[in-house]
């Protein structure tokens, strides 16, 4: 699907607010990625990182805390996002902002590590964004990341017809070999969230702002009714007897370093 980069940051800016409170699945996949990149790369000192789509933290809160940085470079779509970063002011690395779509934005050279979570999804072109990172990297930098692969949301896509197309972990490496990477680690997850009704599940993508993937759907009464009544295969009874109605998600973790 075509994906317009204003809508995106309009359903996010608007969900500003009740991200980090429902963005749960989010905070888990920042944490799980931090890890793996405390595991997997040789230093944990350096000195200009560039994150890509901050967002309201998550993996820059992980950042700080696992790795000695000089200097922080944070992007996002829209310059609202800053809101969430006042107390990096106390911070003794220095951040910068890079607002703007980073698919356009030109990139400072020599970076260390590039990194993101939960945000490449969104790219129009991930092939031509990575042999960007990989242009702007220093010999021997790392580009460390999670996206969603083809099960994210499946139950929205297969029920409505909307979602994004998500790149499988296979066609990941391939672009990423492609563009002179080398994979240090490739792994996915499945998380799903339980809900009591289907109608919690669209609250839930709102406050989290993906709706945004379905910039030209228009809920009815009767598509709305249609909705909850077909959710029903993908529920089942919890211990209690009552239904939960989940919601898979889909994250794909890559630690790669740039070959000379």
């Amino acid at each position: 699907m075509d994906i317009d980069k204003a809508h995106v940051a309009l359903r996010f800016a608007q969900a500003g607010l009740s991200y980090s409170e429902h963005a749960v699945v989010q905070k888990q996949i920042a944490l799980h990625l931090a890890g793996l990149m405390a595991k997997h790369l040789p230093s944990h000192e350096f000195s200009e990182v560039l994150e890509i789509g901050c967002g309201s933290g998550n993996l820059t809160d992980q950042l700080l805390e696992q790795f000695r940085i000089k200097k922080l470079l944070l992007n996002d779509l829209y310059a609202e996002v800053q809101q969430h970063f006042s107390a990096l002011s106390n911070s003794s690395t220095q951040i910068d902002w890079l607002i703007g779509d980073i698919e356009q934005v030109a990139l400072p050279k020599a970076l260390n590590l590039v990194a993101s979570c939960s945000a490449l999804q969104w790219l129009t072109d991930f092939n031509a964004l990575t042999a960007k990172v990989h242009n702007s990297l220093s010999e021997d930098g790392y580009f460390c990341f999670s996206s969603f692969g083809p099960q994210n949301l499946i139950e929205i896509k297969t029920l409505t017809g909307q979602g994004l197309n998500y790149f499988s972990a296979a066609q990941i490496v391939d672009i990423l070999v492609g563009n002179q990477f080398e994979i240090l680690h490739l792994s996915e997850q499945r998380y799903h969230l339980d809900f009591t009704h289907p109608k919690q599940v669209l609250q839930h993508l709102k406050a989290t702002g993906v709706t945004a993937t379905g910039s030209g759907y228009r809920w009815t009464k009767y598509s709305l009714q249609k909705f909850y009544q077909e959710y029903q295969q993908f529920s089942e009874k919890d211990e209690a007897g009552h239904l939960q109605y989940a919601l898979t998600y889909h994250p794909i973790y890559c630690i790669a370093r740039r070959k000379p």
